[in-house]
C-alpha cells in the first residue's frame, strides 16, 4: 500500500461553485450579507474541551441504533443461563461470593467448541457488563451495576479469556473469505466480533474512569489493568497493536466485516488509558523538564486556553465593500461588529490608534498604518491629523501595561538569539562569531539591551535537548556508550508499531477520508458501514430517516475516534522522543494528511458543529431503562436540544491541533497550506465562537501570513489583531511583515530530506540491533570462526548436497581476479 493511494483531490477546493455563482452575483452578495449579519448573533459555545465526553455519551456512542434489538437478546441469553443456576433470586440480590461463582461458570462455558453456545455465553457476559439493566429502575443504577460487574469480571480474568477469543476471530480465515465474496455486508457478518469488542470496550472505559467512591481494591485493579494493557504481555505485543493490526487488515480489504467503529473506539480508549490524557501529558512534561534541570513552564497551557474568551468573527468581504461605498458617499461607516469581544480590544486601548484608523486600514487606497508599518514620526503631524485626546477614564500608562494582559508569555529559541546576533554583528562589525551568544564586544548599547530581553524569555524545549543528545550519541558512540532507554508504555508502543507504522498511518487516514462529510462515495473506497447497515434495508420513510441519522452519527464517531487517537499519539511520541514524533508526522504528511484535513474543513463548518445526528430516546442507557415512545418524523428531525454537537466540535479542534503539530516550524509544510489555499477555509472556521478552536485556527493563519502577501494582510486586519491578542509571541518573529529570511522556497526539499536522514539515523541506532556496526569487535581466529554454530533451516540437510554442487563445485575460482584484487 503506497502513500499515493491516499491522494486527496484538493484542486477544486475553492473553485467548485465559481461557475455556478457568476450569473447570480447580486443574489450571492445579498445572501452573504444575510449570513454575515446572522453570524453576528451566534452565541458563544459553552464547550469545555477534555479527553472525552461524559461517561454516558461515550457509552452510548459504542452502539449504533441498528443494534437496539440486541439489548433484549443479551438479556434473554443471560436469563436463560442464569435461571439454570439460580432459581429465584435476581443478580443484584446475590452476595459477592455467589456472583463470583456464577462468573466462573460463565468463563468455563466460554471455552466450549460450539460456536453458537459460545456466542450465547458471550452475550450473557455482555449483559452483565451493560449493568443488568432489566433489574434497574434508573440510568444511575445501570451505570452503578455496570461498574460493579466490570470490576468483578476483570478480577475473575475475563479480559484474558476475551483476548483469546478475539485473536481466534481475527485469524478466522473462513469468515474473512466469506465476507470478501459477499456483495453486501451487514451487522450479521460481525456479530461475534461486535459482542467481544463491546465487552472489552465497557471494561476499558469503566475501569479507566475514576470516581470519588472507588474502593481501594478497584484503584489497585485499575493500576494493574493499565500496566497490563501497556505491556507486551499479549502475544509479545501491547493490546493496542492487536487493534492496529485489525485496522490495517480491514483497510487492505482482507477483512471487510470487521466492525471498525468499535475497533477504533476501543483503540482510542486503550491508548488514552495506557499512555494518559492531556492533563497527564502536562504533568509528564513538567517532570521531564525537572529531570533535565530546565526552567519550569511559563504557564499551564490547559488553564490558559480554558480561560480564553471567544471572539466574534471578522467582517465579511461584502461588509467591507459596503463600508467603503458609504465612506465615499460621505456617510459615517456602519460598524456591524458591535460584539467584537476581544478581537479589537487592543485597538480600543491603543491611544495611538483611533476609530478612523480602523476604517483606513481596510481601505485599499490609504497609507500604511498600524501593523503594516509606521509613518516617520517626524512627518506624522504633516501627513495625518493628530489623535484625539484620551478619554479621562483611561490613563496614558495603560498602553504600557497592556501587554501584561496577553494570555501567553513570549518565548525565544536559542536559534533566534543566534540569528539576531549574527545579523547585528554583520551590520556593525562585519563578521560573525558562529553560535557564540555571550560575546557582545563592538555592538551598541541597544543591541545589548535587546539580547538581555531575548535571554530573559529564552525557552529551551525538551525536543531541543533530545536533538542535541542524539547528535552527541551519533558523533561519539564509544564515549557515550549505549543509551539507557526507559521502558515506558509509549516506548513499548513505538517499538511495536515501528515495522508497520506507515501502513497503520495510511489505514487511519483512509478511514478518516471515508468518514469525512465532504467525501464523495467511490466504487473502490472502503466500506465503513458494515457495522451499521441492517440485514434488511428500510422500507418506510421513518426507517430510512432513522438509518440516515444512524449512518451520519456513525461517521461522526469514527472521525472523533481517529482525530483523538492521532493527536494522542503525536503528543505522547513528541514527549517521549522528538524523532518518534517526527517519524509519525512525516508519514502523515507523505500520506496527504494536510490536504485531507483542509478538505474536511471545506464545508459549512457551523452546520457540521450544530448537526443533530442523534436520537436521544435510543441512546444507551436511556433506551434500556425507559419505555420506548413511538418515533415520528418530527421527533427524529428535532434531535437533541443542545446548542452544538460535542463530538463534532471535539473532532474539529483535534484536527486543527494535528495540523498545527504537522506544520509548526516546518516551512515546507507551511507552504502546503498556502498552495492548497487554506486561508479562506480557515477564516470560515473562525465563525465558530469557541475560544480554543479560534486559537488553533489563528495559529495556522499566523504561520502563513508572511506568504500571503501585503494585500491580504491589509484586508484582514481584524484577523491580524486577533492573532496578536490570542497567539503566543515570538519576540523576533517577523510574521506580520513577511521579511523572514527563513521564507526561502529553495530550502524546502532539503529541509524534509535532512529531517528524514536524522530520523533514519535515530531509528537505526536505537532499534536496529542486528546492524553491522563499524565498532563491533572482529574475530580474526580461523578456528574460532569455523567453529561457530550457524543456525540453518530444518530442511537444509535434505538439500545440502545440491547446495554444495550449485554453490561450490560448479563455481570456477578466478584466481587471476583474486590476485588482481590484492
Amino acid at each position: 500500500m503506497q502513500a499515493d493511494e491516499m491522494e486527496v483531490p484538493i484542486n477544486n477546493i475553492n473553485n467548485s461553485n465559481r461557475q455556478k455563482s457568476l450569473p447570480k452575483v447580486k443574489e450571492l452578495f445579498k445572501n452573504q450579507r444575510k449570513d454575515s449579519e446572522g453570524s453576528m448573533e451566534l452565541p458563544t459555545l459553552e464547550f469545555e474541551y477534555g479527553d472525552t465526553d461524559s461517561l454516558t455519551a461515550e457509552l452510548s456512542e459504542l452502539y449504533s441504533y441498528t443494534e437496539e434489538p440486541e439489548f433484549g437478546l443479551n438479556r434473554d441469553c443471560f436469563e436463560e443461563d442464569f435461571r439454570k443456576q439460580v432459581k429465584e433470586k435476581k443478580w443484584i440480590e446475590l452476595g459477592l461470593s455467589e456472583q463470583r461463582a456464577y462468573v466462573m461458570r460463565l468463563l468455563d462455558s466460554l471455552e466450549v467448541t460450539n460456536r453458537e453456545k459460545r456466542l450465547k455465553v458471550a452475550r450473557a457476559v455482555l449483559y452483565l457488563a451493560q449493568g443488568v439493566f432489566d433489574e434497574c429502575d434508573t440510568e444511575t443504577d445501570v451505570l452503578h451495576w455496570s461498574r460493579h460487574n466490570v470490576f468483578l469480571l476483570y478480577d475473575m480474568g475475563t479480559f484474558t479469556a476475551l483476548l483469546e477469543l478475539l485473536s481466534m476471530e481475527i485469524d478466522n480465515n473462513q469468515a474473512c473469505s466469506s465476507a470478501v465474496r459477499k456483495p453486501a455486508i451487514s451487522l450479521a457478518d460481525s456479530t461475534e466480533l461486535r459482542v467481544l469488542l463491546s465487552i472489552m470496550y465497557l471494561m476499558v472505559e469503566m475501569i479507566r474512569v475514576e470516581t470519588e467512591d472507588d474502593r481501594s481494591e478497584w484503584r489497585t485493579a485499575r493500576e494493574t489493568f493499565k500496566t497490563d494493557l501497556g505491556s507486551p504481555l499479549y502475544n509479545g505485543e501491547p493490546f493496542a497493536l492487536m487493534l492496529f493490526t485489525m485496522v490495517n487488515k480491514f483497510c487492505s480489504m482482507n477483512a471487510p466485516h470487521f466492525p471498525m467503529k468499535k475497533v477504533l473506539l476501543l483503540l482510542w480508549k486503550t491508548i488514552l488509558f495506557t499512555l494518559g490524557g492531556f492533563e497527564d501529558l502536562q504533568e509528564m512534561k513538567v517532570r521531564g523538564r525537572e529531570r533535565l534541570s530546565l526552567p519550569p513552564l511559563p504557564e499551564d497551557s490547559i488553564k490558559v486556553v480554558r480561560s480564553m474568551r471567544a471572539a466574534s468573527p471578522p467582517a465579511s468581504a461584502m461588509e467591507l465593500i459596503e463600508q467603503q461605498q458609504q465612506q465615499k458617499r460621505g456617510r459615517r461607516s456602519r460598524r456591524p461588529l458591535v460584539k467584537q469581544d476581544s478581537l479589537d480590544t487592543y485597538n480600543e486601548r491603543d491611544p495611538f490608534k483611533n476609530d478612523d484608523a480602523r476604517d483606513e486600514e481596510e481601505d485599499a487606497d490609504d497609507v500604511d498604518s498600524g501593523i503594516e508599518g509606521e509613518v516617520d514620526p517626524l512627518d506624522r503631524d504633516v501627513i495625518i491629523q493628530p489623535p484625539p485626546p484620551l478619554p479621562p477614564l483611561r490613563p496614558p500608562t495603560e498602553r504600557l501595561s497592556f501587554p501584561k494582559g496577553l494570555p501567553w508569555a513570549p518565548k525565544v529559541r536559542e536559534k533566534d538569539i543566534e540569528h539576531f546576533l549574527e545579523t547585528s554583528r554583520n551590520k556593525f562589525i562585519g563578521f560573525t562569531l558562529g553560535n557564540d551568544t555571550e560575546t557582545l564586544v563592538g555592538l551598541p548599547r541597544p543591541i545589548h539591551e535587546s539580547v538581555k530581553t531575548l535571554k530573559q524569555h529564552k525557552y529551551i524545549s525538551l525536543a531541543e535537548v533530545q536533538i542535541k543528545r542524539e547528535e552527541t550519541l551519533q558523533q561519539c558512540p564509544m564515549t557515550m556508550g549505549e543509551e539507557d532507554v526507559e521502558e515506558t508504555p509509549t516506548e513499548t508502543l513505538y517499538v511495536g508499531m515501528l515495522p508497520n507504522l506507515s501502513q497503520y498511518v495510511i489505514a487511519l487516514l483512509k478511514l478518516l477520508l471515508a468518514a469525512a462529510p465532504t467525501s464523495k462515495a467511490k466504487t473502490d473506497s472502503i466500506n465503513i458501514l458494515a457495522d451499521v447497515l441492517p440485514e434488511e434495508m428500510p422500507i418506510t420513510v421513518l426507517q430510512s430517516m432513522k438509518l440516515g441519522i444512524d449512518v451520519n452519527r456513525h461517521k461522526e464517531i469514527i472521525v472523533k475516534a481517529i482525530s483523538a487517537l492521532l493527536l494522542l499519539l503525536l503528543k505522547h511520541f513528541k514527549l517521549n522522543h522528538i524523532y518518534q514524533f517526527e517519524y509519525v508526522s512525516q508519514h502523515l504528511v507523505f500520506a496527504n494528511c494536510i490536504p485531507l484535513i483542509l478538505k474536511f474543513f471545506n464545508q459549512n463548518i457551523m452546520s457540521y458543529i450544530s448537526a443533530k445526528n442523534s436520537i436521544c430516546v435510543l441512546d444507551y442507557p436511556h433506551c434500556v431503562v425507559h419505555e420506548m415512545p413511538e418515533l415520528t418524523a418530527e421527533s427524529l428531525e428535532a434531535g437533541d436540544s443542545n446548542q452544538f454537537c460535542w463530538r463534532n466540535l471535539f473532532s474539529c479542534i483535534n484536527l486543527l491541533r494535528i495540523l498545527n503539530k504537522l506544520t509548526k516550524w516546518k516551512h515546507s509544510r507551511t507552504m502546503m497550506l498556502v498552495v492548497f489555499k487554506s486561508a479562506p477555509i480557515l477564516k470560515r472556521a473562525l465563525k465558530v465562537k469557541q475560544a480554543m478552536m479560534q486559537l488553533y485556527v489563528l495559529k495556522l493563519l499566523k504561520i502563513q501570513t508572511k506568504y500571503l502577501g501585503r494585500q491580504w494582510r491589509k484586508s484582514n486586519m481584524k484577523t491580524m489583531s486577533a492573532i496578536y491578542q490570542k497567539v503566543r509571541h515570538r519576540l523576533n518573529d517577523d510574521w506580520a511583515y513577511g521579511n523572514d529570511i527563513d521564507a526561502r522556497p529553495w530550502d524546502f526539499q532539503a529541509e524534509e530530506c535532512a529531517l528524514r536522514e536524522s530520523i533514519e539515523k535515530f531509528n537505526s541506532r536505537r532499534y536496529d540491533k542486528n546492524q553491522n556496526s563499524d565498532f563491533a569487535p572482529v574475530d580474526n581466529c580461523l578456528q574460532s570462526v569455523l567453529g561457530q554454530r550457524v543456525e540453518l533451516p530444518e530442511d537444509f540437510h535434505f538439500s545440502y548436497e545440491m547446495w554444495l554442487e550449485r554453490e561450490v563445485f560448479s563455481q570456477p575460482i578466478q584466481w587471476e581476479e583474486l590476485l588482481q584484487a590484492q
